[in-house]
């Protein structure tokens, strides 16, 4: 059952991606929602980096809670990766749109390892969130250094 809620919320997820392009007025309004859709995700992420490091105590229900909102933020930006798009008010290179396989492929993988992150807090233990978040996190970094500019 938890298995089909999961599958049910990423299915909604995606599809109101989807449909949020759509919607998207202006270029600048697509811009706009993936940066906050990435900045959200960014919060409750650092919050368990955090917890990782050892700067804040690790307190389980709060790195679930927080990875659970990172997790499914990490679905959201990409519809907002369209046309028109790369000029503006972003940090986004050109090259995502030059090379739209290997971003999507760099997408997919943060988000499987954001998975694996949420099924590690999940544990309650802080060994196991410390690996899945060095792994999320070096996804995250993988995608910066090749499309996002300093």
């Amino acid at each position: 059952m938890r298995k089909l809620s999961s599958l049910m919320l990423a299915v909604v997820a995606l599809t109101s991606a989807v449909g949020a392009f759509a919607q998207f007025a202006k270029p600048e309004d697509a811009i706009k929602y993936r940066k906050n859709a990435l900045f959200v995700m960014q919060q409750h992420y650092a919050r368990v980096g955090a917890m990782a490091a050892g700067r804040v105590p690790f307190d389980p229900k709060a790195a679930a809670d927080n990875i659970a909102i990172a997790e499914s933020m990490s679905k959201l930006p990409w519809a907002a990766f369209g046309e028109g798009t790369d000029k503006g008010d972003t940090k986004a290179k050109p090259e995502i749109w030059k090379e739209p396989a290997n971003f999507k492929e760099k997408a997919e993988k943060m988000q499987m390892e954001m998975t694996k992150l949420a099924a590690a807090t999940k544990t309650g233990n802080l060994d196991n969130v410390k690996a899945a978040f060095q792994a999320a996190s070096g996804s995250c970094k993988a995608c910066h250094d090749d499309y996002r500019a300093k």
